[in-house]
This record gives structure tokens, C-alpha cells and sequence, in this order.
């Protein structure tokens, strides 16, 4: 526990300190002048990215493994006993999310399983308040917190038919678990999801902790195998000592979890093997043989698999007993959490800031050296006037006005660039926007209800990724026509009036292709071409079909919204520019039209261009110094991670 929440603590202090550096930066930005519409969405963006980081841990297995057990002696055992249920059998019936969300109260939040007969996904209905059931959290009190965990299991018993509707049995699946009783009744969990907002000091920092119901419902609940495990930062698998290593731990495994970055074996209990009869050497060599038969059997190298005794290292723990926690191996467990988690959460996170802070650096950069040429342009051009004549002061007027009436003509055709422009964007929104989405999830849905043979209902399916699939290749090719006429108008600015300008932004729409792509993968080991299906497996796959349409949704929002955003900011640093130097012509001409009419205004503007100078320069330093906090902020070193897989 204690490495964990080290870990936890200093990267939250390496979050905090680039917040302040950003902040500074942008206070810098503002103070000299510098920030608009663009800078100013953007650092708010990445501050909200900051604020709202979130590391998941999913706990994964067949029910009766130990997940809550486990969860409770790494996370809970401060609390001196279990926080969550954990007994004999299956306690966790339904997928669980345990986080913390300052803008609601403690409580936990419980879907009823009635929503599964909706086309509506858990992710939809997390934005409908009054779909859910809320329970108050006493965290004042571990008993009332346990009884209130309790709820999380509760099960009830339906007909067949009822649980078929749901998606939750099929009378072929005899390795689901679930039996018909003596009653004609199926037994099923009460509850789709839960989510628990518990001011706990680690998932104050951020971690999300996900406990699942066992192997089945990543079978069943499309929110699992789409999104939650998917997306997990670490994901623990569990297997147990005492039953080994079944045929569908197996294909769990090899399907929905797979060895990578993050994920993790769990041979838990290993108390089980625990024998006063035999020496230590000779319990440490049976459990060497256990983790070497599971590596062979998931196909991996034997230092990823941690095996231990999480009931015993909770009772270590509440018992503060170190030589039993040292036998638990919990310890060992711990570290390699804690080394892998935190360091790679924040070296993504570092990346996205550092691409992200490199355009906006240079953005503001190159308004400000822009401001400060034209001064040292107008100094010189000024103090070429000292002691010359009406005349030439008159041909220098006259010589602005040219190089006005060229910027004019050069805004002229920059305003056909912007019809352009506009135009391509509509297509690119046209392309992937949420119009075109909506039909295809609807004409998909209505293509599946009419077809109640598996290959119709594939064949629809596979429609549906076949046109967001097109529709993102031909969002990328508009995206490409901007990005190409963008870069021909920041030379022509350069070479023509010269603008300090770089490349504009680039944008690449392949992270949603890839995410689309994942989704569609997932889909395809559950229901590729293959077998025929089952009626309860088809309504499986309508139910799937929902989660899918939500997850794509999701993607292609976000999607949206980054298009938008680059959007503004592809053309914001050439309309900056534009900005400064028209204000930038008309100080010049107005300066030199007063040194025409008095020649004594000649050297109150020399000295005022000259003040200002020294204040540009004074704004270049300061934004400077800022510049560099941030970098040095985002470069922070945390101790290096153990890397657990090669």
C-alpha cells in the first residue's frame, strides 16, 4: 500500500507542478499581449486533461479467484477489516466501478438490470441521472460501508424468458454458470453496473478501481469487453492455486486480455499450499512449479506471474503481522503495481502535453518575434529620416501605401482561401458528423431487427463498419486538402510579407481509425464468421450491437471535437500574424504622416519605439522564463519504472 500511494503522490505533485507552470505561462502570455481565442482553448484544454486524469485497474476472473478479497488487502485494509464482500462463491454480481468524484456526494450508484431490455448502453445511461438507484455511503463507518457493498451482490430470480430478453442465459452455454432451478427459475444479478464514489486518498488521486463478476459477464456485458477492460491501465488476472488453470480462464485470456503492457497474472492463494509437514524450501519449490505450469499454459515468461495469498496478507495487514505479509508475497505484488502503473500513465501523458505545448509554444513565439521585427523595422525606417527632406519623408509615405495595397491584394486572395476552407470543412463535418452516424446505427439496428439469422445480422454489422470506416478515410483526405492549401498560404505570407511562420499544425484522424478498428476486432471474436448462433446469442449480439454503436460514437464525437479544435488553430497563427502587421502598416504610415506635418515628432517617436523595445524584450524574457519552467515542469523526473515485460 505504502508504494502505491508514493507512487500516487508523486505523480499527482508532477501534475500539480505543470498546472502551476501552465498557468504561469499563460498569465505570461496574457500580461504581454499575446493570448487569443486559440492559445487560450488550448491551455484550457490541457488543464482540464490534467485535472481529469484518471488510471484504471481492472481486476479480472471467474467468480470464487478472490478479486474483492485481493482488492481489499491491497486498497482497504487500513480500514482494519473487509470493505468489500468477500465470502464463498460469487459476491460481485455485476461489473463495479470504484472512484471518486468530488462534485457528488459518497454513495453508491446502482443501474437496474432492467435496462439491458434497452438499446441503451451503460456508457448512454451514465448521463441519465434517473435511470440509476443511489444508496448514501457512510465512510464514517466500515460496517455501514460493507452492508452497503453488500447491495452490489444482490441477485434476484426471473423467468427464462425474462433472463433470454436481457441477454443473460442461453440454455446451450453450459459453462455459463447460470442453471434453471426447480422453480423454472434463472438466477440473476439484480443490478447492470455500479459505480462507487468513495473519497478513498487513492482514488482521490485518481485511480479508478473496476471489479468484475466473473468470466461470464465479459461475455454478457458488452460495456466489459468494449470498453472498461480495454482501456484499463493495468489489468490483474486472476487465477487460484487451489483449482488451477481452466479451458475458459484460458480463452479469457487469450481473447479479452492477452500479455502487453499492464496486464498482469495473479495466482492467488497460495495458502492452499501452505503444509506444516513440509519445509519452507519445499512449499517455495511447489509454488515455483505452480507459476511455471501457468506461464506454459498462458504462454509466458514466469516472472509475470505474481503468485499470493490475498487473505492472508489482508489479515498481515489488519494484524500488522510482517513476517505473514512477507509470506502472503503481497509485498512483491504491490511493487510491481506501483512500478508499472504510475510511470506509464504519466509518460503518455507527458508525450500528449509535450506535442501540445511545442505548437503552442511556437505559436506565441513567432507573434512576438513578429511584434519585435516590425519595431526594429519602424526604428530603423525613422531614424532613416533624420535630416532628410519633406520630399523623401513624402516618397517613404507613398512607399507603405505600396506596401499596403500588396498586403490588400494579399488578403484578397486569402479570403478566397477562406471560402475554400469553409467549404472543405462543411464536407469534413458532412463526412463525420453525427447526422451521418445516426443513420447508419439506425438503418443497422433496423437491418438486424429484420433479419433473425446470424449471417443477415453479420452482414449488417459488418455495413456499418464498412461505412465509418469510409467515412473516415474521406474525412482524412479533407483533412489532408486543408492541411496542404494551409501550408501553401503560410509560404506565401512568409516569402511575400515576412511573416515568421512555421508549418501549421498537423492532424491525423488514425487514432480514431485504429479505435473504430479495436471495436470492430473485439466484435469479431465474439461474433465473426464462423458457427451459427444461438436465438439467445443473437440478442446477445443486438445488445452487443448498442455498445458498439455507443463506443463509436463516443470515438467520432471526440473526433469531432478535435477536428474542431484544429480547426480554429490551423488557421489562428496566420491570422494572428495578419493581425499585428495590418496594425503594424498603419503605425508606420501614421508615424511618418506626423513626422511630415512636424518634423520634431521624428525623435519622440524614435524614443517611443525604442521604450517599446525594451518592453518586448522584457515580455521575451519573462515568456522565456516560463517557457522554461514548463518544460523542465513536463520533463520531471519520477524514479524510473521496472519494466515487467520485455
Amino acid at each position: 500500500m505504502s508504494k502505491l500511494v508514493e507512487k500516487f503522490r508523486e505523480y499527482s505533485v508532477w501534475r500539480t507542478g505543470v498546472v502551476s507552470a501552465l498557468e504561469r505561462y499563460r498569465d505570461a502570455a496574457d500580461a504581454a499581449g499575446l493570448a487569443d481565442e486559440s492559445s487560450g482553448q488550448r491551455i484550457a484544454h490541457m488543464l482540464s486533461r490534467l485535472a481529469g486524469d484518471k488510471m484504471t485497474v481492472a481486476f479480472v476472473a471467474e467468480f470464487s479467484r478472490g478479486k474483492s478479497e485481493l482488492i481489499n488487502a491491497i486498497f482497504f485494509a487500513d480500514y482494519g477489516q473487509r470493505i468489500l464482500p468477500s465470502s464463498v462463491g460469487r459476491t460481485t454480481m455485476c461489473p463495479t466501478e470504484l472512484l471518486y468524484d468530488d462534485r457528488m456526494p459518497p454513495s453508491i450508484r446502482l443501474l437496474p438490470i432492467e435496462t439491458r431490455a434497452t438499446p441503451l448502453s451503460t456508457s448512454d445511461l451514465r448521463l441519465q441521472e434517473d435511470a440509476w438507484t443511489v444508496m448514501p455511503l457512510d465512510v464514517s463507518s466500515a460496517d455501514s460501508m460493507l452492508d452497503a457493498f453488500r447491495q452490489v451482490g444482490l441477485s434476484k430470480r426471473v423467468p427464462v424468458e425474462e433472463a433470454q430478453r436481457y441477454g443473460l442465459y442461453d440454455a446451450a452455454d453450459a459453462g455459463s454458470g447460470m442453471t434453471v432451478g426447480a422453480d423454472g427459475l434463472v438466477e440473476i444479478s439484480r443490478w447492470r453496473h455500479a459505480i462507487v464514489n468513495f473519497p478513498h486518498p487513492l482514488l482521490k488521486e485518481g485511480l479508478v478501481i473496476v471489479d468484475t463478476p466473473g468470466l461470464n459477464a465479459i461475455g454478457t456485458e458488452p460495456e466489459l469487453t468494449l470498453n472498461l477492460i480495454p482501456n484499463a491501465h493495468a489489468v490483474l488476472y486472476l487465477l487460484a492455486a487451489d483449482t488451477g488453470v481452466t479451458r475458459s480462464d484460458i480463452d479469457v485470456w487469450r481473447e479479452h486480455i492477452g500479455a502487453g503492457a499492464g496486464r498482469m497474472v495473479v495466482l492467488n492463494k497460495i495458502d492452499s499450499l501452505w503444509d506444516e509437514l513440509r519445509t519452507p524450501a519445499e512449499v517455495a519449490g511447489q509454488i515455483a512449479s505452480q507459476v511455471d505450469s501457468v506461464a506454459q499454459t498462458l504462454e509466458l515468461a514466469p516472472s509475470q506471474v505474481f503468485p499470493v495469498s490475498a487473505q492472508k496478507g489482508l489479515v498481515a495487514k489488519i494484524g500488522k503481522d510482517a513476517a505473514l505479509l512477507e509470506k502472503s508475497r503481497l509485498p512483491a505484488l504491490e511493487q510491481a503495481l506501483s512500478q508499472r502503473l504510475v510511470p506509464g500513465r504519466r509518460e503518455l501523458m507527458q508525450l500528449q502535453l509535450h506535442a501540445e505545448t511545442a505548437e503552442l509554444l511556437a505559436s506565441r513565439q513567432s507573434l512576438l518575434s513578429s511584434r519585435m521585427r516590425n519595431v526594429v523595422e519602424q526604428l530603423v525606417e525613422l531614424k532613416s529620416l533624420r535630416g532628410k527632406n519633406q520630399n523623401i519623408v513624402a516618397h517613404m509615405m507613398k512607399r507603405i501605401d505600396m506596401e499596403k495595397a500588396d498586403f490588400d491584394a494579399s488578403l484578397v486572395k486569402l479570403q478566397g482561401t477562406r471560402t475554400v476552407f469553409a467549404t472543405l470543412s462543411d464536407e469534413l463535418f458532412e463526412c463525420l458528423g453525427m447526422d451521418a452516424l445516426k443513420r447508419d446505427i439506425r438503418v443497422t439496428r433496423e437491418a438486424m431487427e429484420g433479419s433473425m439469422f446470424s449471417l443477415g445480422m453479420r452482414e449488417a454489422v459488418r455495413r456499418f463498419f464498412s461505412q465509418v470506416e469510409g467515412n473516415i478515410i474521406l474525412s482524412s483526405r479533407k483533412v489532408g486538402e486543408i492541411g496542404e492549401m494551409m501550408t501553401v498560404m503560410y509560404r506565401r505570407f512568409s516569402a511575400e510579407h515576412g511573416f515568421a511562420l512555421s508549418t501549421p499544425m498537423p492532424f491525423s484522424l488514425k487514432r480514431y481509425a485504429d479505435e473504430i478498428e479495436a471495436i470492430e476486432a473485439a466484435y469479431q471474436k465474439q461474433f465473426g464468421a464462423g458457427a451459427m448462433l444461438t436465438t439467445p446469442q443473437l440478442v446477445l449480439m443486438q445488445k452487443f450491437f448498442d455498445s458498439i454503436a455507443s463506443r463509436v460514437k463516443q470515438t467520432l464525437v471526440t473526433a469531432n471535437r478535435d477536428v474542431e479544435a484544429w480547426l480554429k488553430v490551423v488557421m489562428a497563427p496566420l491570422e494572428a500574424q495578419i493581425r499585428e502587421h495590418r496594425d503594424q502598416l498603419k503605425q508606420r504610415r501614421n508615424s511618418i504622416e506626423r513626422i511630415h506635418l512636424a518634423a520634431d515628432d521624428l525623435e519622440v517617436r524614435v524614443d517611443a519605439l525604442q521604450r517599446m523595445q525594451a518592453v518586448l524584450e522584457g515580455q521575451k524574457q519573462a515568456l522565456a522564463a516560463c517557457e522554461a519552467g514548463l518544460k523542465a515542469a513536463l520533463a520531471a523526473e519520477l524514479p524510473a519504472p521496472v519494466l515487467l515485460f520485455a
